[in-house]
């Protein structure tokens, strides 16, 4: 006895929706891709220098958002009340780490923002801390 055979079934192409655009006054459906075009107009020319950061760098906001400020570089001070990496940051926001450096790198030449390393802990632990915690279960 033979198991049945499965048919590989081909989507009508009646049956596809067609995308619509979008009627005047409503905005463009949301998608998990930017259009490359739009993170252009985000960033500007990329003559710009760019600051050294990285994907554990703190990012602290010292501001409110100005009313110049473009709504990715408000959604980046909201977002950074508390310390935030450039990492959490560009996945908050669906944008690049490449993006959000240089929205960065604008919010920090305009002193909206302080950047931080992060704290990189020791290798090895205090010599006398061990100690102490030696002694501390020794005594119990």
């Amino acid at each position: 006895m033979t198991p049945p055979q499965r048919r590989r079934r081909f989507p009508k192409a009646s049956q596809e929706p067609t995308p619509q655009p979008p009627q005047e006054g409503q905005d463009p459906p949301e998608g998990p891709k930017k259009n490359p075009e739009r993170l252009y107009v985000i960033t500007g020319p990329d003559g710009t220098e760019r600051s050294e950061l990285d994907l554990v760098t703190l990012i602290v906001a010292h501001a409110d958002p100005p009313p110049s400020a473009t709504p990715e570089q408000a959604a980046l001070l909201r977002l950074c009340t508390a310390p935030l990496s450039v990492a959490e940051l560009s996945a908050y926001l669906s944008l690049p780490f490449s993006v959000v450096t240089v929205l960065l790198t604008e919010l920090l030449t305009a002193e909206l923002v302080r950047a931080r390393a992060p704290v990189i802990r020791q290798a090895l632990a205090d010599r006398s801390l061990l100690e102490a915690v030696m002694h501390g279960l020794q005594r119990l």
